[in-house]
Parts: structure tokens; sequence; C-alpha cells
């Protein structure tokens, strides 16, 4: 058998950059790395990402054991030169040979081989194949395979040309605003703000046509060129007096770029638009749209990558509505955005020193001045990779890292918030260090019945891995009747720090929670279950640093199935029918699509495993509800958090161990079973708007059956 098994599924030529995507696997368990060189051996600067292919697993494995097996690799590429992609594992190592004109004339995607579609292909398949060739005939068994193993980014390009064409429809003039196609005097003017810096006239031109091209008619297009390659790029603009152009007497960076074009506009509204990027036909119209109909004076839209070429659009950025502690993890926002005219005003456009993320800075500030933020759930911006690009390869302007860093801090200090802004191993994500407000008390609520074994190891990580000073642990005894959980109870009234209480009802885990909160003396309140152990030492004092911001009502943290997967990381409402944990089973590593699993965020709601509030939030809530005996209870407590104006957050900064379902047992029984669908339909009755409406802090273009954050292109649209 060969150590090192692969497939190439596309290989292209995108203007000078090679471009190829593929699995590869090691037969013997090393990690695979994979570089280009040179004919000679010379190292060549390339882009390397993994990707999730599954599928390569199961065709070659039979399972998943190497699920991240896909690549894709992006490097310049000359004519006349020889290249090679590297594929090593341990000693073994295998050499790919790349030519530009062997790209230049096989361009193209294209789908698996007919050898590995067989390889992949059961038995049972088959022959339900050859039952619908028999049924609909060749062409349609071939649309059939096609999109059976198509690549993700075909799926992608699939899914974005259904929806662009009913986008284009209700934002070209048919249906929008009623119908009507003469706006000028009824609708706002928006001022599409655009720097320019050494463009290729390639994508300036392509970038000037899809503004040319907007459905919306009243825009008006302000440049302000800086660019220094002595290329006139104003004799390449239409006739149009709408589009105003300057140029600049020199570079300004990009912050005094951008407010050179900005100081043009005269709309009630200003877009913001890269000088080679792209705007789908019905962006304008669409984001005027909704900003006049939910009253919002800030709007932000989907986005995307293209390549070079404008022929392939991939890794489609569906974003939530607005959260606030995303936007301080990362400047997810980003385009397509536009805000009132006013907005931009009040804040004073960009600025300088935070070039390289002065983007980053001025959503921070526009932000903290919205007074309404609304997000557009669909791909209106499409911005174009090239090796050098942000897109393409963050590292690019490792500059751009410290400053966004530092227009975060700024942020916190303007909106009185304690915290400290520090980058992260990933370029364009940071962490804040919220500092605890005073000196508070933290009382952890443990309900325990038995489980000697299990409470013991919670309690001895908790003294062992905490390095909060004050707290208080209650254990709330429901009803054990092991004469070794006596004896540990015994053991356990000798330390100061510990209390027990006895609830002699019936198991309620929110009665026993609520009663056991009655009783504790603590500034703070976390409930934890009594099969989970403590991972990182500072897990209280991250929680409760982020739980003493006023605006927040409730916090979550990380937690780990002992095999190091991921148990919860958030929960998302509507997710398999009702509610599910993201990133469910992901590795304890993976930081999830677009880093989600990885990063400080608002969610709908987070576990009462692990969960932590300050106790003026408990009280004000009235606890737990008590018709939700087991299951949902946390799920119901932090949408009535919400409801009453607070956020819930997770931090992947306290991380836990649980052992899920020891205490109490899985849902399996008749009667077990009957009483969770009941809470669950309870719940869904409750929170209608989550059903009909989907979860704000998710995207509705997102999958509902997968925990992965992944799109329902990839899903059959579900």
């Amino acid at each position: 058998m060969k150590a090192i098994r692969y497939y190439v599924d596309k290989s292209e030529l995108l203007d000078d950059t090679a471009h190829l995507m593929g699995w590869a696997l090691s037969m013997d368990g090393v990690p695979l790395q994979i570089t280009v060189t040179e004919t000679k051996g010379a190292a060549v600067e390339a882009v390397v990402r993994a990707l999730s292919r599954p599928d390569a697993c199961l065709a070659v494995w039979g399972d998943e054991r190497q699920p991240d097996c896909g690549f894709d690799v992006r490097f310049p590429c000359e004519a006349g030169r020889r290249y090679h992609l590297i594929l090593e594992s341990g000693t073994h190592k295998i050499s790919i040979p790349v030519r530009y004109e062997q790209l230049k004339k096989e361009s193209g995607r294209r789908f698996v081989s007919f050898r590995k579609m067989v390889r992949m292909t059961t038995p049972a398949m088959f022959f339900d194949d050859i039952r619908f060739l028999f049924s609909r005939g060749p062409s349609a068994l071939r649309e059939r395979l096609s999109r059976r193993y198509e690549t993700d980014d075909n799926k992608y390009m699939r899914w974005l040309s259904e929806h662009r064409r009913a986008w284009q429809e209700e934002g070209g003039g048919k249906t929008l605003f009623g119908g009507e196609k003469n706006l000028a005097h009824t609708f706002p003017t928006v001022s599409i703000v655009v720097p320019i810096y050494n463009t290729p006239v390639k994508f300036y031109e392509q970038m000037l046509q899809s503004c040319l091209q907007q459905s919306y008619e009243n825009w008006q297009l302000c440049l302000a060129d800086g660019s220094t390659d002595n290329v006139d790029r104003g004799k390449y603009l239409p006739e149009d007096s709408r589009i105003c152009y300057r140029k600049l007497s020199g570079n300004l960076g990009i912050a005094g770029n951008s407010n050179e074009a900005l100081s043009l506009a005269e709309g009630q509204w200003i877009a913001l638009l890269d000088h080679d990027d792209i705007l789908e036909s019905s962006a304008l119209a669409e984001m005027v749209e909704y900003a006049l109909k939910t009253g919002a004076d800030l709007v932000y839209s989907d986005e995307d990558k293209v390549s070079p070429d404008l022929k392939h659009y991939y890794e489609p950025h569906f974003k939530p509505d607005f959260n606030p502690d995303l936007l301080r993890s990362n400047n997810y926002i980003c385009h397509l955005l536009m805000a009132k005219r006013e907005l931009f005003a009040k804040v004073g456009g960009f600025l300088g020193e935070y070039d390289g993320a002065q983007d980053y800075d001025l959503i921070l500030r526009l932000s903290e001045q919205a007074v309404k933020i609304a997000h557009l759930p669909r791909v209106l911006y499409h911005w174009r990779t090239h090796p050098a690009s942000t897109a393409e390869n963050p590292d690019s302007k490792p500059y751009a890292v410290q400053a966004g860093q530092r227009a975060l801090q700024a942020h916190l200090e303007r909106t009185g918030l304690h915290g400290t802004a520090k980058s992260t191993n990933r370029a364009g994500y940071y962490r804040v260090r919220y500092a605890v407000t005073g000196h508070p008390k933290i009382s952890i609520l443990i309900p325990n019945k038995d489980q000697a074994d299990l409470l013991s190891a919670c309690i001895e990580s908790i003294e062992k891995n905490t390095d909060w000073p004050d707290y208080e642990i209650l254990v709330v005894e429901n009803n054990s009747t092991t004469e070794e959980i006596r004896r540990y109870y015994k053991e356990l009234e000798r330390d100061e720090r510990v209390r027990i209480l006895t609830w002699d009802g019936a198991f309620n885990y929110s009665a026993i929670n609520n009663f056991g909160v009655s009783h504790s003396t603590g500034d703070y309140v976390v409930l934890l279950n009594n099969d989970t152990t403590v991972i990182t030492p500072d897990w209280l004092s991250e929680m409760a640093g982020i739980c003493s911001r006023p605006e927040v009502g409730v916090v979550g943290a990380k937690l780990f199935y002992p095999d190091d997967t991921i148990q919860h990381a958030g929960v998302v409402m509507k997710l398999a029918g009702c509610c599910g944990h993201i990133f469910y089973g992901a590795q304890r590593d993976d930081p999830g699509r677009y880093a989600r699993a990885s990063v400080i965020q608002d969610f709908s709601a987070v576990t009462a495993a692990c969960l932590m509030c300050r106790r003026e939030v408990w009280e004000r809530l009235g606890g737990l509800s008590t018709d939700f005996q087991v299951a949902y209870n946390d799920v119901d407590f932090c949408l009535r958090a919400r409801e009453a104006g607070y956020l819930v957050v997770y931090t992947p900064y306290a991380q836990l161990y649980h052992y899920e379902s020891r205490t109490r047992g899985y849902e399996d029984g008749s009667e077990k079973q009957a009483r969770f669908l009941r809470e669950q339909q309870l719940l869904r009755e409750r929170y209608p708007e989550y059903q009909e409406k989907g979860d704000p802090c998710y995207n509705p273009n997102l999958t509902l059956i997968a925990p992965d954050f992944s799109g329902r292109y990839l899903h059959d649209g579900q």
C-alpha cells in the first residue's frame, strides 16, 4: 500500500496564480506537510489551507479518521517554469509536477474522476442509481451524480447562482419598493466611497462596472486616487455624472485616501467598497430597502471571496445579526457596510493611526454611536483574492494585526469597558481580558444524587485548579441512597468552603438550583454539574470579568468530553429541530468555521452545566423556571435574560470537562422521552419567534442539521 494517497480535484490558473485543490492521506497516520518548490528545489511562497474532506476518508479508510485531509494551494506561477507540489509524511515524499503551460491549457473546475466515483459508490447506491437511470433517464442521472460528487465550492457556486436570480428579481425594480422604477425623487442617494491605490486596471474597470450595473439608480461613486504608478485611471471612467474622481498629489495612506473619497460624498447614505472588489447588481437596492424597512442607521450584508478572474466564488461568510462580543473578537462585519451620512460625520471618518485596520476601527466607532444596526443575510459583496490580498492571506499585512489590537483597546476605553485587548495566534482575531469589578464572592451550586466519585473529582478540580480566592461551594443533596456518598459528605463538611444542603422533594433541576441559590451568599452564582472537572485555573475570573459588565446577564463556558471533543461551545436555537450545541463532537483544537468555536461571542443560550450570572440578574429573572424539570431550563433562562435586554456570552477561555448525563442518565426510557418532548414543546410555544425567524446569533443560510456552522448549500438546503 502506498504511504501517501492523494487526488487533485481541481487545477487551474487564475491570472498568474496556480490554484490546486484536492485531498491527501497519510496511510501511516503521520501528519502531512504540503509545500511548493521549483524544479531545483527552491521554496515557493504558497498559501496552503486545510479543507474538510470526509468523503475522501470514507473512500480510503471507510471512516473519517482524517477528516481535514483536503487541501487548497495557491502560489505565483510563471510561464516557462516548472513547479512541484510536495506531499511529505515522515520519511515518505511525493512530488507532483505542475507546469504553467499545462495549467493554462487545462484550467477549469473538474468533478471527481470516474475511478474515484466508483470507489466511493456503495452497492446500495449503485443499484439505486440504476433504478434512477431507468426511471429518469441518462441526463437526470448525470445531474444527480455531478451533484453527489461535486466539490464544496461547486455547491456554493450553484447555490449563489440560484439565489442571485431571486435577489436580482427583487432588487431589479420588479418587486422592490412596490415596483417603482424611478427612485430618484423618493429614495436616498448612496455615496459609494472607494480609495484607489495602484489598482490593476482590469480590477479597477471591473469594480467600476459592478457599480454601473446597480439596479438602484440613486448612487454616487466617490473615487480618490492616491496611486503612485503613473497610470491615468481617469481616462477609464465612463461618461456618467454620478461618478466623482479626484487624483491626489500622492499616497495619503489607506485612511487618508479613504477620507479624501469620503469628502466627495453628498448622499444621505455612505457605502464602503474596496478598489478591487465587486458588488452584486442588486446590492444597493437591497441595502436601501432593508435600511428603510428596519429603521436602521447602519446596515451590513454577507460576503464571499472571488478569484481574480471573477469566475469562481467561494468561502461565503454567513454572519449573525449584530453581535458586539463577536465584533470585539474579529471584524466580522467587514463588507458590505452602509451607514447614514450623519453617523459618519459623528465619528469623524477614518483614522490614519490605525492604517491596516482602519475599517475595523471605523466599524467599532460606528457601532458605538449607531442607534440601530441591521444585518441583511444575503451575499452582496465579493472580496477579490490574490496572493498578496488580506482576503486570501491574512498574514500578508502583519502590521494590520497590531493596528487592530490598538483600535480594539481604544474602543474598550471609549466605552468604559475595563478590559485589555490581546492578539491571538490567528491573524485578525482578538481576545479581550475583562477585569472583574470589585471583589465579588462567587457561589458554586452543584446538585447531586449519589455519584461520590464524580462529585469528589468535581470538587477536587475546583479546589486545585481555581485561582479565584473568594468562593463557596454548595452541594444540593437530592435523595441519595448510598453509604459511600454519606461518608463523603462528612468529609466535605470539614471543608469551610463547602456546605451540604438537602432538597427532599422529587428531582426537579430548576427547583433544586433555585433552592440552592436561596441559601447562597455570593454576589455571583455559578450553576455547575457534578459530572464536570475544571481545566483552566482562571475559569472563574474569566467568566466573572465578562459577567461584571452591566449589559451581560449570563456567561457560559467551553466544555469537552473526556476524549477531548467539544461538548458545548454555545447553543443555537432551531438547530436539530429545537435547539442544539454548536460544534458538538469537533476536536478540541478545532477553531470552527469563522473561528466561532474559539472566540468570545454572544449566543442566544448556553448550557447550565457551567453557567454564571450576577445575583441581581438571577433575582430579576426569578431563577430557573420549574416548568422545565430536567431539559431546556437553561435555554429558557437565557432567552428570558435576552428578553430583559441582557447579553448571553460564551467564552472559550473558561474550559471544563463534562462527563455528560452520568448522574441522571440519558433520555432513553419511555417516561423520560415523554417528559423530554413535553418540555421541548413548551420551549417552542414560549418562544415561537425563534422557530419562525430563526436565531439572531446564527445566519439563516447556515444548516440546521449539522453543528459545524456549514452552509445549507452543503446539506441540500436544510
